[in-house]
Parts: C-alpha cells; structure tokens; sequence
C-alpha cells in the first residue's frame, strides 16, 4: 500500500512539474511574440500542441503571416483543433472563416454553430456574432445549428 500510495504522489508530482514547464514554455512564446520574434514564439508553441492557447496563437500566426506565410488553410487547421479543446476565441473565429466562406465552405449553420458553443465558454463575440446572424437565417438552419451545437458539445467538441 505504502509503495501504491507512493507511486501515486510520483506521479502527480509529475504531472504538476510537466505542467508548470508547458506553461513556462508557453509563456516563453508569448514574451517572444510580444517582441515580435515570430521564429522563437513558433519554436515553444508548436511542440505543445495539446496545449488550447499554442494552437490558437499558432492559428493566428498562420492567418496574418507572422513569422510564417500567410496561410489561411493550415490557419483553420489550428482553429480547429483549438476550438476542439474548449477554446472560444478559436471557436469564434473559426465561425468568422465559416461564415465568410474563407477556405471553408461558406455555411452559415455551422458559423452559427460555433458562434453558439464559443458563446456558451463565455466569448461575449460569439453570442454577438450568433445573434446577427440568425437574422439572415430561416428558422429551419437555425434549429439545425443549435442541434449542431449541442451535439458537439456533448461528444466534447470532436467530430464537429
């Protein structure tokens, strides 16, 4: 019991020293973009790709060509996988780039969708967003969407 119970603090002790490290290292990449060192910022944010908040910043690098091309395909790819981890502001804008259309099919049920499940993580934009939009809807998209949203939401965001 004694070895069990020893085992068990090891591994918590762990846990919590890879954690402050991912964020000492996330925190490394935001100093350094900050001071516009786009190259240092992508070499602590990419190896922590599980990390919501890496992707996200990732994203945006991506889609105003900060320290990469612009590319706004491989920009949806980390919005997606961040919005995928319970990020609203990648929920957010991932429902932006539905909604214009921008490499993503334009399809107002799905913007409406993740506007939806960014406002309930708390984005005040993407309940601002959700309600504009639902004026260019018919009520059958919008029942769809918040459909979507729920189900989404129940399988934690995966397969949206």
């Amino acid at each position: 019991m004694k070895s069990l119970l020893i085992t068990a603090m090891t591994l918590v002790s762990l846990m919590l020293m890879s954690s402050t490290a991912y964020s000492a290292d996330f925190d490394k990449g935001m100093e350094a973009y900050g001071k516009g060192d786009y190259k240092t910022a992508l070499e602590e944010w990419r190896p922590h790709q599980g990390y919501a908040s890496a992707l996200y910043n990732l994203a945006l690098m991506y889609r105003n060509g900060e320290g990469v091309p612009k590319d706004d395909k491989e920009a949806v790819k980390w919005y997606r996988l961040a919005a995928e981890q319970g990020h609203a502001s990648a929920q957010n804008n991932l429902a932006l780039m539905y909604r214009n259309g921008e490499v993503v099919l334009q399809d107002s049920v799905y913007a409406h969708m993740w506007w939806n499940i960014a406002s309930a993580n708390g984005s005040k934009e993407g309940s601002e967003n959700r309600d504009l939009i639902v004026k260019q809807m018919t009520p059958s998209q919008i029942e769809e969407a918040q459909e979507l949203a729920s189900q989404c939401m129940r399988n934690e965001y995966k397969g949206c």
